[in-house]
């Protein structure tokens, strides 16, 4: 499974308050969370996102709170990876829940900018910026979670998994 996206670049403890604001957190319904994701931080982010897109990080993304709304969001307006140096483990545990897929690269992170466009193998782990034709190596998941985000998160993996035990 690969990607291909712009990045979008933000700096250490981008907080699941910002990346989704709180005042928006009655609803579940994703299209609902993808208009207002990321605007307290960059208020242009809906507007110029676009399906495929990839947010780089530095630090202990996704810190804050547990809620699976944060996660959700970003999946929901088409960004295809998160990339950064860190990730809080509740952030990281939610993206793999919902089948955002994520990766650990300081790297890749330093050497990209916003605006660069970036192609990833989750296979692999393999990220290759190629804007500037630079290569990375992230520790890809194993085959099961992978087969977590491929399915589009846990749920819908255990519902493939019932069906096909049912038969």
């Amino acid at each position: 499974m690969k990607a291909q996206g712009t990045v979008f670049k933000y700096g250490s403890n981008v907080d699941t308050d910002v990346i989704i604001p709180a005042r928006y957190l009655n609803t579940t319904s994703e299209s609902e969370l993808a208009m207002h994701c990321m605007e307290d931080i960059d208020a242009d982010f809906v507007k110029r996102v676009k399906p495929g897109d990839i947010i780089a990080a530095t630090d202990n993304f996704g810190c804050g709170s547990s809620r699976e709304h944060a996660p959700l969001a970003i999946k929901a307006c088409g960004v295809s990876c998160v990339i950064a140096n860190t990730f809080a483990r509740i952030f990281y545990r939610n993206a793999i829940n919902i089948g955002l897929p994520i990766l650990e690269c300081p790297e890749a992170v330093k050497a990209t900018e916003s605006g660069n466009v970036l192609e990833v193998d989750f296979d692999t782990g393999i990220i290759t910026n190629v804007t500037r034709s630079l290569r990375f190596n992230a520790q890809p998941f194993p085959p099961a979670i992978q087969e977590i985000i491929r399915a589009g998160g846990l749920l819908r993996k255990l519902r493939m998994t019932n069906s096909s035990l049912n038969k």
